[in-house]
């Protein structure tokens, strides 16, 4: 399995600090936000290349953090003798020339193609500036049992944060039958979390989804397009997701988070 790693954004609610920094590199309690997630993804021994997506302004940044994070798990007992690590560089070099993560992610999953490491059994999908308290082993080991595209979903009490975010509606037996992208009009309490497998296959359909005009600056936004065209399931988050959107959020995080729990 491949991880996308989306770090392309520009983080402009956390100036001064992302200004010419990028955001999943900083530090939470005694590692980069980066780091929290690529240990736990590669603990479970499930992914062997990760690749993270970023634009041309921060792409030193991350190469030089994967030159070093490649040495550093290549010394873990992970049993993962071919993973990697590589960065993409989309080409932007400011927020308004931003590619927006779907075309981010189509970017990537074209030039695995292009260059024959296309996977087999399908893509991690995340965006790289949240933590979790809990492991993503259960959300991949999840999506192989289904067997199909799979997200997470949350219940969000907040109506005020229910229009900034992916909102599902599901079935008895967690098929997604609707996914909207900051609906004025939210149908339900589900919110989706930027964390999504797809398929090879699915993957492959990502260019049909921009051309039919999916949206293609909110990574839910295929999956809102792809849930109408294959089964699509969506597990409940198990645990807590910290969203670093600006210096408040960042404040909060860095005084109480503690770590992932497996569960």
């Amino acid at each position: 399995m491949t991880a996308l790693i989306l770090a392309a954004g520009y983080a402009t609610r956390l100036y001064p600090l992302t200004e010419n920094f990028p955001k999943p590199l900083l530090k939470v309690g005694d590692k980069t936000i980066l780091d929290w997630l690529v240990d736990d993804i590669a603990s479970c021994g499930l992914v062997d290349e990760y690749v993270i997506i970023s634009n041309h302004k921060f792409a030193p940044h991350f190469q030089q953090w994967a030159a070093a994070k490649n040495k550093e798990l290549s010394s873990f007992n992970f049993q993962l003798s071919t993973y990697k690590i590589t960065v993409l560089d989309d080409g932007t070099s400011t927020n308004d020339t931003r590619l927006g993560a779907v075309r981010d992610i189509e970017l990537a999953i074209n030039t695995l193609k292009q260059q024959g490491r296309t996977p087999t059994d399908g893509y991690l999908v995340l965006a790289g500036d949240n933590v979790l308290d809990f492991s993503l082993t259960r959300f991949i080991r999840y999506a192989k049992d289904k067997g199909t595209s799979c997200i997470m979903r949350f219940h969000e009490p907040s109506a005020e944060r229910l229009l900034k975010c992916g909102v599902v509606t599901i079935d008895d037996h967690d098929l997604v039958t609707e996914m909207t992208e900051k609906s004025p009009t939210p149908a339900t309490h589900w919110a989706c979390p930027p964390f999504y497998y797809y398929t090879t296959a699915d993957a492959d359909l990502v260019s049909q989804g921009i051309a039919s005009g999916c949206g293609t600056d909110a990574p839910g936004s295929y999956i809102a397009w792809l849930c109408h065209q294959v089964p699509v399931h969506a597990m409940e988050m198990p645990g807590r997701r910290y969203d670093i959107g600006n210096l408040t959020s960042y404040e909060e995080v860095q005084r109480t988070y503690h770590g992932i729990t497996v569960i």
